[in-house]
């Protein structure tokens, strides 16, 4: 293959390398958001702080009634108040590795050090896709449940 050609290809290969490099890490990281988003609000919630609850959920949460109800219960919940900082134990979503938008339950596994262990369901949506980029919103956040339940 002469050395013109060679260099042409091997520069095309790089180029493509570093697109698909690109695509995979914006894909890849719509994880981490989620993850950053649930901890976000769970930190809120852990200081009873409902307006920072209602930050980090969707604008429909205000305007359900029992899904305005259920955060304010959450916030003033003294199980669920806790200093220190929050762990996460387990996050499992029903909505990971999604190639385009999808709607889901994450079961939501916290504890702060030397206390007993929360599980929560928080409700995600994601939209888009792993080309133009995904956007996490937080639709709601369930009441406690059993440390065994799913969600």
């Amino acid at each position: 293959m002469p050395r013109r050609r060679r260099g042409t290809v091997l520069t095309v290969g790089l180029v493509l390398l570093l697109v698909i490099s690109g695509l995979l890490a914006r894909y890849l990281s719509t994880e981490n958001a989620e993850r950053d988003d649930d901890l976000a609000l769970i930190r809120a919630q852990a200081k009873g702080d409902l307006q920072g609850m209602l930050d980090q959920l969707s604008g429909s949460c205000r305007e359900s009634p029992s899904c305005l109800a259920t955060v304010r219960a959450d916030a003033s919940n003294p199980r669920l108040r806790r200093t220190g900082a929050v762990k996460i134990l387990s996050l499992t979503s029903a909505t990971a590795y999604s190639l385009t938008g999808a709607t889901g339950t994450t079961r939501f596994a916290w504890t702060v050090i030397g206390k007993l262990p929360v599980v929560q369901c928080i409700e995600v949506r994601r939209s888009g896709n792993f080309v133009e980029g995904m956007k996490v919103v937080l639709l709601s956040v369930s009441a406690p449940i059993s440390n065994e339940a799913d969600c």
